[in-house]
């Protein structure tokens, strides 16, 4: 295919693509899900449990595919990967799945969750202010708000990788500066410690999903907390990881951006690892800090699930919401940025190959794939209109692992497939620890089929929808050939 077209230009660095790494984790999850967490797996140590299983995880994943972005540094990023370990099918399959299910949703969820706790400081802008109710659906001004967000970052990052940066550091410095200070505070300022209290639950796996009272609150049922052991403990556990695991996602989104950061073989890896490590430490501190701010029961039952904000109000009193809600506006507006900038790339790539759409293929002035960018915001502002932002969550979750392990295991057919690759970096503790990630995150997918088969199915069928798609795409191109 000829193309014109400006090409990408390598202006990113290594402390750019750092920021993408860790502004890309960090939306509103590490603020809310370990409400959910608590009530899955019940106890403080399962709850820290969670979280470094999903660290040990993340980093595991990033470190390996470092060495996959080494040998291929260019934009596309997994999908490469796929395309080159396996084939174009199970690339494109990943690629419909990103556009239709993993990218497009993670942003709308993002821009829903800035909508929500703008709300705070401005109440008009709350779901609750239904603007048009259409019958089929009802549309609110904080679903409005979210697509004006997301628009609006869509139109900065079309006019170049240049505006997008100066957003991504600004917004993620400020981000991990401000959780630091959330974390030194809730350890120096707290009234009470429940650091003890909480620790006697030790390693006790138990659940309460509560019920909701008159008002709708959710509230410990009457039974109370109930071990759980064996299966049904397995299946907890990838509950409850949903929520770790979409809080640790989108660190490979650098990947995607792989022709405009410099030195990219050195520079990926590096980033993917600084970036993961980071935020990991973040979050394993954070849920440290609200085991010692609040008692087990806060955590597990805290008002729409925001655990942060019943921290922030025993740490700083009422001004407490205010402190989060603005935290949680500069992490999300941040977060949705670096996920915006990224994906459009990988449209751009799959295009291409002659297998999405024509026009995402081209550049425009300014170096960037506008079209792919404005249909990606597209999608993702009709899925702000779903409102199953929580299901859309566990079809994310379920997917989404589902192409890391196929990745990974990548790691493995390449290094027989193409031996003399050049590898200027290799997958740390190669075989062992991408064998352990595989085995986890297989465990993980096991048993979310188990403990939410509904959602997690249908993240499978939407994928598997790419197949008669990819067929489709592949005598489009021979016929216009």
């Amino acid at each position: 295919m000829s193309n014109t077209s400006p090409s990408f230009k390598p202006t990113l660095s290594l402390f750019d693509a750092t920021m993408i790494v860790a502004g890309g984790m960090i939306g509103s999850g590490i603020f809310i899900v370990s409400a959910d967490i608590t009530r899955n797996v019940g106890s403080a140590g399962w709850l820290v449990l969670v979280w470094l299983i999903t660290g040990f995880m993340t980093i595991t994943a990033a470190v390996s595919y470092g060495e996959l972005s080494a040998m291929y540094p260019k934009a596309g990023g997994q999908y490469v990967y796929l395309k080159e370990a396996y084939n174009k099918l199970v690339a494109f399959l990943f690629g419909w799945s990103f556009f239709s299910v993993i990218q497009t949703a993670t942003i709308a969820a993002v821009g829903v969750a800035f909508s929500r706790f703008t709300a705070y400081l401005i109440p008009e802008v709350g779901e609750q202010n239904i603007i048009a109710d259409l019958g089929f659906i009802k549309i609110s001004a904080a679903q409005l708000l979210a697509i004006g967000m997301i628009t609006f970052l869509t139109y900065t990052n079309t006019r170049g990788v240049k505006g997008g940066k100066i957003i991504q550091s600004t917004f993620t410095v400020t981000k991990l500066l401000s959780l630091f200070g959330l974390i030194v505070f809730g350890f120096l300022l707290a009234k009470q410690s429940f650091w003890s209290e909480n620790w006697q639950t030790g390693f006790s796996a138990m659940q309460d999903f509560g019920v909701k009272d008159a008002s709708g609150a959710l509230q410990p049922s009457a039974g109370g907390w109930q071990p759980i052991t064996g299966a049904v403990l397995i299946g907890a556990v990838a509950a409850a990881m949903v929520g770790s695991i979409f809080s640790s996602d989108s660190w490979n989104n650098v990947t995607f951006i792989a022709g405009e950061i410099k030195n990219p073989q050195r520079n990926i890896g590096l980033s993917l690892f600084l970036g993961t490590l980071i935020v990991t430490l973040i979050y394993i501190t954070a849920n440290l800090m609200y085991l010692h701010v609040l008692p087990l029961n806060s955590i597990a039952f805290a008002e729409n699930d925001r655990v942060a904000v019943t921290a922030a109000n025993q740490i700083f009193g009422n001004a407490g919401t205010i402190v989060i809600a603005i935290m949680i506006m500069i992490s999300t507006f941040g977060c949705n940025n670096g996920l915006i900038l990224a994906g459009a790339r990988v449209y751009y790539t799959m295009a291409q190959d002659g297998v999405f759409f024509k026009k995402t293929a081209e550049l425009n002035k300014n170096a960037v794939p506008a079209y792919a960018l404005w249909i990606q915001c597209l999608v993702a502002s009709l899925l702000c209109l779903s409102g199953k932002y929580g299901d859309l969550l566990t079809m994310v979750s379920f997917v989404v692992v589902i192409f890391y392990i196929l990745t990974i295991i990548g790691i493995f057919i390449l290094r027989k497939k193409q031996p003399d690759m050049p590898r200027p970096y290799k997958a740390f503790g190669y075989p062992v620890l991408p064998a352990i990630y595989v085995i986890m995150a297989s465990l993980f997918c096991v048993g979310l089929v188990w403990a939410s088969p509904k959602y997690s199915l249908w993240g499978l069928g939407i994928t598997l929808i790419g197949i008669p798609l990819y067929y489709l795409a592949v005598r489009n191109k021979k016929q216009e050939a």
